[in-house]
């Protein structure tokens, strides 16, 4: 089936159906105004159940992956089926449905790669059960799409809803940002060892490469975090920025990439450290994300960089309490299907020029 551009088709996973993912899906197609033609994947009895449960007045239409997604339709949500293990409740969760959230994963993956769906959008899964369903390893959607499309290296990247065009990259009075990771859902005391110059080379790469590619940045400006505070203080605080993160950024500047840094942390997020950077590089999850959070919690999205495919997600996990209650907020969910629709189209207008 050929993607239309004008309208995409986004194959949006459900995630944890104990979950506030469900619902979530089914409150913005309740809703009008969707950028994409978005179909959930998941069980329709499911949705079904939920929709009665927190009163959203939607439609549940069950599609085959080849059939044509209808246009976007306040009221009505296309499915692509997959089944529960075990019926599901919200806030409780249970084992044997991990394999079900993992099943979603890959039907939107296939989607993608067979040109059956322009991109796809995650809602929040919970690691913890997986692992405790026997997939050892399991750390994440990112890893998993990283594994599940064969490629070496993801960079996951998030961004604030005002930060998600090009003309809007700069920061804005603290609204506007885009944090990348070097490293992800890693233990503290092992990220020193993981910051290596193959490492931060490949992601630099695709930090560039990516941001030209889905967000129109002719010639990105990223600046780097250093590792350790006061960016090793010269040495006195850590080696790590003079043995491993200054050789690289000096290689790289040398191929042309337009770096800033390391840079103390603590500073960098500062409007004058950031006016004109398109992108900032923090070398662990909780030396970036939190930044981003206050600036932008509920209002920003999850992209990964470096797939074959769009790949988007909400900045928040599954709110087992909020579940079934109907109180959980889609604005990230939103920020997500739209971030996904542009990057979208403009991949496809790149590829068609």
């Amino acid at each position: 089936m050929a993607v239309v551009v004008q309208a995409p088709v986004l194959a949006l996973t459900t995630g944890e159906p104990a979950g506030i993912g469900p619902e979530l899906a089914l409150q913005l197609a309740a809703g009008p105004g969707l950028p994409a033609r978005v179909v959930a994947v998941g069980d329709p009895q499911l949705l079904a159940e939920r929709a009665a449960m927190v009163d959203a007045r939607v439609e549940l239409v069950t599609l085959a992956p080849d059939e044509p997604v209808p246009a976007p339709k306040a009221g009505v949500l296309p499915v692509w089926p997959v089944a529960l293990r075990e019926p599901s409740l919200p806030g409780r969760l249970a084992v044997a449905n991990s394999d079900y959230v993992l099943e979603t994963l890959d039907l939107a993956v296939r989607a993608c790669l067979a040109g059956d769906a322009a991109g796809m959008v995650t809602a929040p899964l919970h690691k913890g059960v997986i692992l405790d369903a026997g997939h050892a390893g399991f750390s994440g959607h990112t890893e998993y799409l990283r594994d599940a499309c064969g490629v070496d290296e993801v960079v996951m990247l998030l961004a604030t809803d005002q930060a998600l065009h090009a003309s809007e990259a700069s920061w804005q009075g603290g609204a506007a940002l885009r944090v990348a990771l070097a490293t992800t859902h890693l233990p503290l005391k092992d990220v020193a060892g993981a910051i290596t110059d193959a490492r931060l080379a490949r992601i630099l790469r695709i930090l560039q490469a990516d941001l030209k590619r889905w967000f129109g940045v002719e010639n990105p400006r990223i600046a780097v975090c250093g590792l350790n505070p006061h960016a090793g203080e010269g040495g006195h605080l850590g080696r790590e920025e003079i043995e491993v993160i200054v050789p690289c950024l000096e290689r790289l500047r040398g191929e042309g990439l337009c770096l800033d840094g390391p840079l103390p942390a603590d500073t960098l997020f500062t409007p004058r450290h950031l006016a004109g950077v398109d992108a900032v590089l923090a070398m662990y999850h909780d030396q970036g994300l939190p930044v981003l959070k206050y600036a932008g919690f509920g209002r920003a999205a999850n992209i990964t960089l470096g797939l074959p495919l769009v790949r988007t997600s909400v900045d928040h996990g599954t709110a087992l309490d909020l579940a079934g209650r109907g109180v959980a907020d889609p604005g990230s969910l939103r920020v997500a299907i739209a971030l996904a629709a542009d990057m979208a189209r403009r991949g496809a207008a790149a590829s068609l020029s």
